[in-house]
C-alpha cells in the first residue's frame, strides 16, 4: 500500500508539473522593454532567462538565483512564481487559460508593481 502511494503521488507530480511546462513553458515578448522571457519548467526546477529581443543575446540567466519557486493555479490557470535576491524581485507568471498570453508581474521594493501580458514567440 505504502508503494501505491507513493507511485500515485510520483505521477500526480510529474503530471503537475507537465501542465504548468506545457502552458508556462516557452519564450515569452516583453514588448515594452523589447525582451524575451525564456522559461522552462521540470520536476528538477526551473530555468528562466531574459534575452533581448532584437539580437537575441543573454540580459540575465536566473540559473541558480530562483527561490521561494512556487507552482499553483489561479482558477484554471496555471501559475509559476519565485523570487531573486540578486534582482530584489519577486515575480510571477500567470498562464490565461484558454488563451495562448501569459502574463507576468514584477515585485519591486519600493516601487510599483509591474504587470505585462505577453504573447508566445
Amino acid at each position: 500500500m505504502k508503494k501505491f502511494i507513493v507511485v500515485l503521488v510520483l505521477l500526480l507530480a510529474v503530471s503537475t508539473v507537465s501542465v504548468f511546462a506545457q502552458s508556462i513553458e516557452g519564450k515569452w515578448l516583453d514588448a515594452n522593454y523589447d525582451a524575451i522571457w525564456e522559461i522552462s519548467a521540470t520536476l528538477a526546477g526551473v530555468n528562466v532567462r531574459l534575452l533581448d529581443y532584437t539580437d537575441g543575446s543573454l540580459i540575465y540567466n536566473f540559473a541558480g538565483m530562483i527561490q521561494n519557486r512556487s507552482f499553483a493555479n489561479e482558477g484554471i490557470n496555471p501559475v509559476l512564481s519565485f523570487d531573486c535576491a540578486d534582482t530584489q524581485r519577486s515575480y510571477k507568471f500567470v498562464s490565461n487559460l484558454p488563451g495562448t498570453n501569459l502574463t507576468m508581474e514584477i515585485r519591486r521594493t519600493n516601487e510599483p508593481l509591474y504587470t505585462v501580458e505577453m504573447r508566445k514567440q
